[in-house]
């Protein structure tokens, strides 16, 4: 280890089970010496095993619905009282679509289950900084990250309403990045990970099927969710204090490729 975050205090959001980035990222940055606050929203620590993961990195839980100001408020609170002094990181790794989860296509959704994912999954990004910013609460040179998906940028088609999440939630990133940087020296910065067999992936359809296909379309194949988090802790760390308003592709080069060989064979192989 390097004791990249030696020192350092942070919110880690998401983690649900050992699949999930979020989690990954925990372990890391414990063995990177940091100190966290781990959360999630009260329904979600029911369905998952956080505690197991608190225990395993020393941390304490503060329960927050990331989509109530009243929560994430006292989340913030909590979390510098009980790590002694202000936030030096955070991660955002929340993503949910009703839409999805119902089987409503894209073309006919049910538009309140639309608000619902959009709060979730992209405003809530917004509101978490808002009560960091507002309340003065990262410390200079911090660093928030937020996962996103290439869906953002291009078509997925079974990826849902979630890619329209997923495009406002870079824009969020940007927008208050660059007050986040200009008033407080805190850097705002989005992961663009390759399709990871977690939790809320393996509800997307035909998912399996996709990694298969972008594992076979990048020339360095998927970025694991072990991966992710290793690259999560180098923004978090002084290594990059100057990398802000970023939508930073984590994807083994998928998102520069046209077609590749492995691909274009299964396409040819018979003629």
């Amino acid at each position: 280890m390097y004791n990249l975050l030696k020192g350092k205090k942070g919110i880690i959001f998401g983690a649900l089970n050992e699949h999930s980035i979020a989690w990954k990222v925990a372990e890391k940055a414990h063995e990177q010496g940091a100190e966290f606050v781990l959360t999630n929203a009260p329904i979600a620590m029911r369905m998952g095993d956080l505690k197991v993961l608190a225990e395993k990195t020393n941390s304490q839980i503060v329960p927050a619905d990331a989509t109530s100001m009243e929560d994430l408020t006292n989340l913030v609170e909590k979390s510098i009282e009980i790590l002694g002094g202000k936030i030096d990181f955070v991660l955002h790794s929340i993503g949910m679509s009703v839409n999805v989860r119902k089987g409503k296509h894209y073309t006919d959704p049910k538009y309140d289950f639309t608000t619902k994912g959009w709060d979730v999954s992209s405003v809530s990004f917004h509101k978490v900084m808002n009560v960091l910013y507002n309340k003065n609460a990262m410390n200079q040179w911090g660093s928030i990250v937020a996962l996103t998906y290439m869906a953002a940028q291009r078509v997925f088609p079974d990826y849902n309403d979630m890619a329209d999440n997923k495009a406002y939630l870079e824009s969020i990133a940007r927008s208050f990045g660059y007050f986040f940087g200009r008033d407080h020296k805190v850097r705002v910065n989005t992961i663009s990970q390759s399709p990871t067999p977690t939790t809320a992936g393996s509800g997307v359809k035909g998912f399996d099927g996709f990694i298969e296909y972008a594992e076979k379309m990048s020339p360095l194949g998927n970025a694991t969710a072990s991966d992710c988090a290793d690259y999560t802790i180098s923004l978090f760390s002084d290594l990059t204090k100057k990398v802000t308003l970023q939508n930073l592709f984590h994807d083994g080069g998928f998102s520069n490729m046209g077609v590749s060989d492995s691909v274009l064979d299964r396409f040819v192989e018979d003629e």
